[in-house]
């Protein structure tokens, strides 16, 4: 079960002016089950996008990239049941034909579709079923169908994840609306499993591969659930302009700087909800690193933590076994690092100081943090004034369980 995520319902969705979705049922892996989703884009619209840096990269994210180079992106195709990763050329061959199908239905080039899949890697894409399944999703589409398309495309998650808001930009309400899907494989090296974003405002088409860039940067970089970077990762964003203001040309200005912090309120809520719909988990972990001299050595520290199986074995057992903790900070991999400037805090309660065992704390406060449903690391390294942080969740039997039936 989800830790403390609800399920969203349709009306917290706002429709984004200028994009319509359809959904349907093609059986491309299991019957009776919504697993084709389309996406169609108005003209004049930018699209920008941020992929896996798997280097065994799956077909999808591969057409995906070139079709974006060319620009006018107007039609999104995406399946679940089948990543078309492991697939070689052939791969290749599915992913452009079932462009060229949903194309041909909206007298499109193919290079203006951008496909996604998502589930089993090293199997055959069924494109005939795709094919097939593609009038019922286009004659689906409508503008208020996100959550039919966060249920569309999930796979092991236990909840679709969709948020939404509605910032106001030089006194003119817009409108930001994304879904993700992701429970497993989950260490966004770029952005998340798969996750699609839109809005109404206006923005400079030179902006957007930023305005994508950062977004992740700021939500789905900062998640883990198992420290594995899919071959499918993709995250979209869609700019329709079609809101009444005048064009955002930087992200640093007022109107910039609103719509980004709206943006990335929406991505973080759909990064943790994948956290928090990790397979298995029971907790919700924030993992924050502060006092490093960069950003990138307290991610470091931070990322060790979250994928260490001990540290997460140990807060599905409520256990505070908490030198895990500390030895994940050792090898972090910061050569000069002075352990005995470190100090460690799990919520309120303060473990460790100056690299050893507080002498006032006790076993039954760090039980009583450990219990909880949502918990807060916090490591201060004491070597500058940076800070990052990372959320991940804990490893139980589930997990495993859950990854040994994936393919039955």
């Amino acid at each position: 079960m989800a830790v403390n995520l609800s399920v969203p319902q349709a009306g917290e969705l706002h429709p984004v002016p200028g994009v319509r979705i359809g959904v349907a049922e093609a059986g491309i892996r299991k019957a009776n089950r919504k697993d084709l989703t389309v996406v169609l884009i108005d003209a004049g619209a930018s699209v920008s996008g941020v992929f896996t840096q798997n280097r065994f990269c799956a077909a999808p994210v591969q057409v995906s990239r070139e079709h974006l180079q060319r620009g006018d992106i107007r039609a999104m195709v995406i399946n679940t049941g089948n990543a078309n990763a492991g697939t070689g050329q052939d791969g290749l061959v599915r992913a452009r034909s079932t462009c060229i199908a949903l194309a041909r239905h909206l007298d499109l080039a193919p290079e203006q579709v951008l496909p996604f899949s998502t589930g089993v890697i090293m199997e055959s894409l069924p494109v005939e079923r795709i094919e097939a399944g593609l009038p019922a999703a286009i004659a689906d589409a409508a503008p208020d169908h996100w959550l039919r398309a966060a249920e569309g495309i999930m796979t092991t998650d236990t909840v679709p994840k969709a948020f939404s808001a509605q910032p106001s930009i030089d006194g003119v309400r817009v409108t930001v609306t994304g879904i993700s899907k992701g429970a497993g494989m989950i260490r966004p090296n770029m952005a998340t499993m798969l996750g699609f974003m839109a809005t109404d405002a206006r923005v400079a088409p030179g902006l957007m591969q930023q305005l994508a860039r950062e977004l992740a940067d700021g939500s789905f970089n900062r998640v883990t659930v198992d420290g594995d970077t899919s071959t499918n990762d993709s995250f979209v964003v869609i700019a329709t302009n079609k809101a009444a203001h005048a064009e955002i040309t930087s992200l640093e200005s007022g109107a910039g700087q609103a719509l980004k912090a709206a943006m990335l309120e929406v991505s973080r809520k759909l990064a943790q909800a994948i956290v928090r719909d990790g397979e298995g988990a029971t907790k919700f972990i924030t993992v924050r690193v502060e006092g490093g001299a960069t950003t990138g050595e307290c991610l470091k520290v931070a990322y060790a933590i979250s994928h260490s199986p001990l540290v997460k074995t140990a807060f599905f057992a409520s256990d505070p076994n908490l030198g895990r903790i500390l030895a994940a900070v050792g090898y972090a991999g910061i050569d000069d690092l002075d352990q005995s400037r470190i100090d460690l805090y799990l919520d309120d309660v303060l473990v460790a100081v100056d690299g050893g065992r507080n002498p006032a704390y006790r076993e039954e406060d760090g039980q009583r943090v450990m219990k909880q449903s949502e918990i807060t690391v916090r490591v201060v390294l004491g070597r500058g004034d940076a800070a990052d942080t990372v959320w991940t969740c804990d490893f139980s039997h589930d997990y495993v369980s859950i990854n040994a039936d994936y393919r039955s």
